[in-house]
């Protein structure tokens, strides 16, 4: 859906106020297209070093190759991550401790949406351990190298709006359990955004957000200068629902909603770039698009036995003791 006839509006004046990048390292997952690639490809424009954790594939080689043509000089590192496979992630976080004493933003970025009811090889939603789990301990991995950048080094969780849309708005603690194949089928309505594949999908970005209200106290708790920050891309037109029979059509006839994944990385990349911007905030479109401004948190996004729960259920899943 990324060929939906939608112009930039907000973007280009956006990124000239965005500071250089120079001597940064940012890894961001989930490059390929969309507003993945959007934010790397405008983070080496403003001269930082980028780590594109990707799924090795014709894709991601695809997408590596256009962004050096886009960016000649551009500093564009692929490490190979599977987020549906914790030990593919435990490898791309040790290729990358391996490479680098420090790291200056790591961007959660990769996500998918409404998918069969199938479990990864680690037995989790395949849409939460893509989502969130492998997020979580990907961050747990590489605590130590933002915390050796020092100054206002930070974690960018990418969301959406679907975080408002879990039915009894609350995260769920069977989502988060290895439940995958067992987590209500298969069968939705798309121009509803109902059934079970999207209540997981609103489940995983429930997850991003309670993870950055959980990271932001914690490391408030720690007097780290570390940031957690989140943020949506709005209705963006990416190719986050290709896989999804009717998406197209129900896209066009939201034409006037939607935005383009420049527009739509506005948010991620205030979190990413902006000198002040604000942990523990969520920037994102006070529509479904628009420039990316704070958006007022939720009860259910700061809830403490759901923060408490989603703790203890994602290091029970990664198998990691993640204290800070």
């Amino acid at each position: 859906m990324e060929n939906l006839a939608v112009a930039t509006i907000w973007y280009n004046d956006f990124k000239k106020e965005l500071p250089s990048a120079e001597g940064k390292v940012f890894a961001i997952t989930g490059t390929t297209s969309g507003t993945g690639y959007v934010a790397a490809r405008t983070v080496a424009e403003k001269g930082g070093a980028v780590l594109l954790l990707n799924r090795s594939s014709d894709r991601a080689n695809k997408s590596l190759a256009k962004l050096k043509e886009e960016v000649p000089n551009g500093k564009f590192v692929p490490i190979e991550c599977d987020l549906q496979s914790f030990e593919s992630v435990r490898k791309a976080a040790a290729e990358i401790k391996s490479k680098y004493t420090t790291l200056y933003c790591v961007c959660w970025n990769a996500g998918i949406m409404a998918t069969p009811d199938q479990a990864t090889v680690d037995g989790y939603d395949t849409q939460m351990q893509t989502n969130h789990l492998s997020h979580f301990l990907l961050t747990a991995e590489l605590l130590p190298l933002l915390e050796k950048q020092g100054g206002d080094a930070r974690i960018v969780n990418h969301s959406s709006g679907g975080r408002h849309m879990t039915p009894n708005k609350c995260l769920e603690r069977k989502y988060l359990e290895k439940n995958g194949g067992n987590l209500g089928g298969s069968e939705m309505d798309v121009g509803k955004f109902s059934g079970a594949p999207f209540l997981r999908y609103f489940q995983t970005k429930l997850a991003n957000a309670v993870f950055t209200k959980a990271l932001h106290q914690k490391l408030q708790a720690k007097k780290s200068p570390i940031l957690a920050i989140c943020a949506d891309p709005g209705m963006s037109a990416t190719s986050l629902a290709n896989h999804v029979d009717g998406a197209e059509d129900m896209m066009k006839g939201f034409a006037e909603r939607v935005q383009t994944p420049e527009d739509g990385a506005m948010g991620i990349l205030k979190g990413m770039m902006d000198p002040d911007v604000q942990s523990g905030v969520h920037y994102g479109p006070a529509g479904t698009k628009g420039p990316a401004v704070i958006n007022e948190e939720k009860p259910y996004e700061v809830d403490p036995e759901g923060i408490k729960m989603l703790w203890e259920t994602s290091q029970a899943a990664t198998g990691i003791s993640f204290e800070i």
